[in-house]
């Protein structure tokens, strides 16, 4: 499948911006959001501006002014709904085993989750809930998720940017979809990796 994003970009005109920073928001704090493609979504709007199709800087303030809003909405409702949504019944948009797999994973890491999820596609959408339910003060959840927010946002955004500039401006669609098939699977090892850990038989 050949992804345009140049065209995308120019059809959208400023709209890209509210589009890119919408979704990295409901990415980062809704229920809803587990399945969107942060981590690839940067990477492409980084080429976007590198071909002088984005501001930079724009992009990646609003990128990092809205994943640190969704954090906070998902640890907000992680405080206020509580245990209750390990009681949900799962559906199209929400699986219970989702927030399972990532109160371990917080359970492992610690605080430290906050950052490390930004990293770990599901986790992701799924940390700042629990860190809500498990009643982290939120002076110390705030402060990780602002050095969680700005490492990811920043860092992956600026890999694309500098990509981009590395090639020739024809060459940018050709090797757009295998950089950001790349960024995917990287992405996802860390889940690969967990779950392959969780199902192997225990030694006796």
């Amino acid at each position: 499948m050949h992804f345009d994003v140049q065209a995308l970009v120019k059809t959208l005109g400023y709209f890209s911006y509210l589009a890119i920073w919408g979704i990295i928001f409901a990415e980062s704090g809704l229920l809803i959001g587990f399945f969107l493609p942060g981590d690839s979504l940067l990477v492409a709007a980084g080429f976007a501006a590198s071909q002088h199709l984005l501001n930079i800087w724009v992009l990646i303030i609003g990128c990092f002014i809205c994943a640190v809003l969704g954090d906070n909405v998902g640890y907000l409702t992680g405080s206020r709904f509580g245990r209750r949504l390990f009681q949900k019944n799962d559906s199209r948009f929400f699986k219970k085993e989702y927030l399972e797999r990532t109160q371990k994973f917080y359970l492992k890491h610690g605080k430290k989750t906050i950052v490390l999820a930004r990293f770990v596609p599901i986790v992701r959408t799924f940390a700042p809930i629990i860190a809500g339910i498990g009643a982290m003060k939120y002076r110390t959840f705030m402060s990780y998720n602002l050095v969680g927010g700005f490492v990811w946002t920043f860092g992956v955004t600026l890999l694309g940017y500098f990509l981009g500039n590395l090639l020739p401006a024809e060459q940018v669609d050709k090797y757009l979809l295998p950089i950001i098939a790349l960024v995917i699977v990287v992405s996802l090892l860390p889940s690969i990796i967990h779950i392959i850990q969780e199902n192997r038989p225990s030694k006796r």
